[in-house]
């Protein structure tokens, strides 16, 4: 990912910017022949006319399925504003904002990744990851998960020392719940480092108090519907959807189906208290670890959350962008036929849409009753996100859970580069270290849930 020089540089910008108009121009033609809805937008629209009109947040449906509102009463809040342009402006509007939120993904993922976002890779990683499922599905039902990926990220590649950091993780978490375990991470790492630990300490506090701040908003806008959320309906899971359902990419999903019952119940809940345990400690001791530690940390944090939430459908599986280009920088630094494999396989499953291939439906429910292979195709994104979390557990035992000095300066984990000699090349002082900060500040660079 290093850069080009000179002309050489503006030339593969300019062919990558001109093939991802290409290739967003044929995947708005596509979306267009598969007859998009844009259903969860519509939800959210009604929300956002519910909370307008002073109806019951909480007792509303939408469209014709008769949807619920399941996200937390400040995200009801925002979606008043999608109650001014008309419905297909509304649908328009939603595949732009999406596109654009998808550029700023692959940019993030990058500086997540490698420190130094280039316009050309991150233009062409867009161009490509486009047409993965998760994205697809995100851009066809008009969801909202690359605006919450997007909020993590940006906080995630903040230096240690930013004033805001941790505000897009607690604006993220304010709108879907989900995020919460990156508050979670951002805390355990802190105390994990000791010594030099506060810059993850305050980050874990920004974002519990833009939490915070945004559930106390909601309280004194909404209260009635606050106190409906917080004391019912968060812990109603089946209101987002029936466990079993193919879509339902989450560790209770797997078992919904792997025992044939809607409600896996405890065998759910020990299953996912373990995991969490697991994952959470596999993200702090890998964060801590070599170079990219903090993107393995992460990025391990993300798919912890998702095999642990009670729903996680397809489309919440965007974290594979930034997984993905984790795995592919990593394999080509290392020459590694073996992690090139890997990461291949991750590229054919999340592009492949192979969990569509089974029976499915909502009224019928045939999920309920599906055979081992029907499992295993249903159960891709999950074994996807179970080995991310074994691959960083063993990368996290190699390295033996050191952090060099240069690690521990910079929140993304990015060390000195050391030649082939072994040697550690000292890096420069950056005139814009401030002294508050521990890093150099970075360069400027469905369904109803």
């Amino acid at each position: 990912m290093t850069a080009w020089p000179g002309r050489p540089g503006r030339r593969s910008t300019l062919a990558a910017a001109a093939g991802c108009l290409v290739s967003f121009g044929l995947f708005l033609l596509a979306q267009r022949a598969s007859h998009v809805t844009s259903i969860d937008v519509l939800v959210y629209r009604a929300e956002g006319w519910t909370v307008r009109t002073g109806g019951d947040l909480y007792a509303m449906r939408a469209t014709h399925r008769g949807l619920p509102a399941t996200y937390p009463p400040f995200a009801a809040l925002l979606f008043t504003a999608l109650t001014l342009p008309g419905t297909t402006a509304l649908r328009v509007l939603t595949e732009l904002v999406n596109l654009g939120l998808l550029i700023a993904l692959a940019h993030l993922s990058v500086r997540l990744v490698d420190g130094r976002p280039r316009a050309a890779v991150t233009l062409t990683t867009a161009a490509l990851c486009v047409w993965c499922e998760p994205v697809w599905q995100t851009l066809r039902n008009g969801q909202v998960n690359l605006l919450v990926a997007v909020l993590v990220l940006w906080d995630l590649t903040r230096p240690a020392g930013h004033r805001w950091a941790g505000l897009g993780t607690g604006l993220a978490t304010g709108i879907k719940l989900t995020p919460a375990l990156f508050v979670v991470h951002l805390a355990a790492t802190g105390l994990a480092r000791r010594a030099d630990g506060g810059p993850w300490l305050r980050r874990a506090a920004v974002a519990t108090a833009a939490f915070g701040g945004t559930a106390a908003l909601a309280a004194l806008a909404l209260p009635h519907d606050s106190r409906r959320f917080w004391t019912d309906a968060v812990f109603a899971a089946e209101r987002v959807g029936h466990a079993e359902d193919t879509a339902n990419q989450s560790l209770r999903g797997v078992l919904a189906r792997l025992l044939h019952t809607g409600d896996p119940g405890p065998w759910w809940a020990v299953a996912a208290a373990a995991v969490t345990v697991l994952g959470l400690a596999v993200a702090v001791r890998t964060g801590r670890a070599g170079p990219r530690g903090a993107a393995w940390g992460a990025l391990s944090c993300a798919a912890t959350a998702l095999l642990v939430s009670p729903v996680s459908w397809s489309h919440h599986w965007v974290w594979c962008v930034p997984a993905g280009l984790l795995l592919a920088r990593e394999a080509a630094e290392r020459r590694s036929p073996a992690r090139w494999a890997g990461t291949a396989a991750a590229a054919v499953l999340f592009c492949s849409y192979m969990l569509w291939r089974v029976p499915h439906s909502v009224e019928d429910r045939p999920e309920l009753h599906q055979s081992g292979g029907q499992m295993l195709l249903d159960a891709g994104y999950p074994a996807a996100g179970a080995a991310f979390l074994a691959l960083a557990a063993l990368r996290a035992a190699d390295t033996g859970g050191s952090v060099s000095p240069s690690d521990r300066s910079d929140p993304r984990g990015r060390g000195r580069r050391a030649p082939r000699g072994g040697t550690s090349v000292p890096r420069p002082a950056s005139p814009r270290t401030d002294a508050s900060s521990p890093c150099p500040r970075a360069p400027a660079g469905g369904s109803g849930t």
